[in-house]
């Protein structure tokens, strides 16, 4: 039986534990580089004991950024400070990876701090990019639906940011198509209006995401996991639900992807969303189960024995932890401690382990 700390193989990595940092982003960047903030951010967490680390939602060109201050990777100068941050976490025996993305029609925004509001292009804002040319909320400023070339482009865009990736020594990879940002918003029928090929059918409506899943794949060596997060379900009726993300992983896995990272929401505003311990957990599983891939696991998982037992019970593969790692970047510690595992404290903190 599987337990919390016991190691995963994908491919060719192992992950020494089952605790996974999630994406979580910093809003800490300018002009996409990432600096101390990020080092010290993502490489705690790696002293505290997680076997995976995944930097945040890494923007693939200047207009899929959320906000100005997010990491970016469009241009190969964004590799030096990124290889930094990637070798002070393999030094510490965790596995480092990052998280490509796209924000779509919610880009251009100040970070939440700043009001969590769309930027006027007078005040440093960009024109947004989305299926169709519909707002995230009403009164919003209309974003351009993508032309043929336009979507060339994404593509284009998320297989050189995985080449970056590349480059930058992490080695394990992850596509992000949830929360509403743009290969999220053509997965669903409430955003995606399209008529041509990249919209209507589901095959259409998913075509995008499995193309660019191929782009990636073509540079992304075959001995590297390559990870997609999907939002299980838009928890609307007529959105994306739980039945179609097992049926696109069974998909997604004939393209190469390894684990299906599953969290839920964040396309339409407004929706009242049943969160609490484990409300998740459930769509991982169903994934799983039905497609016969590796999951993730995701969203208020905050206590040693709670994701103890999502493991132990077969539900996901991963547990991919964000605000308790917030609040704990040492929770790989603690729990261990909790549960009886006796592992490998960094030296430098062993006096401390009893």
């Amino acid at each position: 039986m599987a337990t919390l700390f016991s190691p995963l193989k994908i491919r060719g990595v192992e992950l020494r534990n089952r605790i996974a940092v999630s994406p979580m982003c910093q809003y800490s960047a300018e002009d996409g580089f990432a600096n101390d903030w990020h080092l010290v951010h993502l490489g705690s967490r790696a002293v505290g004991g997680a076997g995976l680390v995944i930097a945040e939602a890494t923007a693939v060109s200047p207009e899929g950024r959320i906000t100005p201050a997010d990491l970016g990777i469009w241009t190969d100068d964004h590799v030096a400070p990124l290889r930094r941050i990637v070798d002070f976490i393999h030094a510490q025996g965790s596995v480092a990876g990052i998280q490509i993305a796209h924000a779509g029609r919610k880009a251009s925004k100040t970070s939440p701090w700043n009001g969590d509001r769309f930027l006027d292009l007078e005040e440093g804002g960009w024109h947004t990019v989305a299926p169709s040319a519909m707002p995230f909320s009403e009164g919003d400023r209309l974003p351009h639906a993508l032309t043929p070339e336009g979507i060339e482009n994404v593509i284009i865009d998320f297989h050189a940011a995985a080449k970056r990736a590349l480059d930058a020594g992490f080695k394990v990879l992850e596509i992000h198509g949830a929360h509403g940002y743009l290969l999220h918003e053509f997965l669903s029928p409430l955003s995606n209006l399209r008529t041509d090929n990249y919209g209507g059918s589901f095959e259409n409506r998913t075509r995008l995401l499995l193309e660019v899943t191929e782009a990636v794949r073509l540079v992304w060596p075959e001995e590297y996991p390559l990870f997609i997060r999907i939002s299980s379900t838009d928890w609307v009726e007529g959105g994306w639900t739980s039945s179609d993300s097992v049926k696109l992983a069974t998909f997604l896995k004939e393209k190469g992807v390894d684990l299906i990272d599953c969290s839920s929401g964040g396309n339409i505003p407004n929706v009242k969303i049943p969160a609490g311990p484990d409300y998740q957990v459930e769509f991982a599983e169903a994934v799983r189960k039905g497609a016969g891939i590796m999951t993730g696991a995701v969203g208020i998982i905050t206590m040693p024995e709670q994701a103890q037992r999502i493991i132990a019970d077969e539900r996901a593969d991963i547990v991919l932890l964000a605000r308790e790692l917030l609040r704990d970047p040492y929770f790989p510690l603690h729990a261990a401690k909790a549960l009886g595992e006796d592992i490998k404290w960094p030296v430098q903190y062993e006096r401390a382990k009893r």
